[in-house]
């Protein structure tokens, strides 16, 4: 496992993949190294691609105003992706570069050891609970495995284009807020000194 400064070196250094050779920016996370949830959507956009940073477009700013509105702290949470290089003309990651990418976000999980993980979309389930997995069948419900709470559900982008999806998606967040209070209060509410 990598520590933090050397998983963002092997990162902005990277050439596994053909998403190397049309990036700006390598994408790999935002927020508390050390919170309870963590965050995975697809890859970078155009904003983020731009910016080095995820969900800073669209899509984030509606992330943000979600997790604002149900007061999650920005200390709860950090924000990454199965790739951190934008896919062209931000297609869906190919299997061989998402592969070629996910040991970075391993280490991240081990970094991180959330207990809560939240799949952003599709790609994000069917990389981290099982190539079968269909969102409109599965999301809203918790996925337990290899010791961590998994909860998949929409991708914001798909809220940007079909708005019946919002009711849906506010009501998994709801459940992910409770999961994080019932974590917080089994350990009085100092979590990360206990860890």
């Amino acid at each position: 496992m990598l520590d933090w400064e050397e998983l963002i070196k092997e990162c902005n250094n990277c050439r596994k993949c053909g998403l190397s050779n049309t990036r700006t920016n390598v994408v790999i996370g935002r927020g508390n190294p050390k919170a309870t949830i963590l965050l995975v959507g697809e890859g970078p956009g155009e904003q983020e691609d731009k910016q080095g940073l995820p969900f800073v477009g669209p899509a984030g700013k509606l992330l943000d105003l979600l997790l604002s509105a149900l007061m999650f702290k920005e200390e709860d949470y950090y924000i990454a992706n199965i790739v951190k290089c934008r896919p062209p003309n931000n297609r869906v990651p190919l299997d061989e570069e998402a592969e070629a990418c996910l040991d970075y976000l391993r280490n991240q999980l081990l970094l991180i050891r959330p207990k809560i993980i939240v799949c952003l979309g599709s790609t994000a389930a069917k990389h981290i609970i099982g190539k079968d997995i269909k969102i409109t069948q599965i999301r809203g419900q918790w996925v337990e495995k290899k010791g961590y709470w998994i909860m998949p559900t929409f991708h914001p982008a798909a809220l940007l284009r079909d708005q019946s999806k919002k009711i849906l998606m506010w009501e998994d967040f709801k459940k992910i807020k409770r999961k994080l209070d019932e974590i917080k209060q089994s350990y009085k509410g100092d979590y990360h000194d206990k860890r």
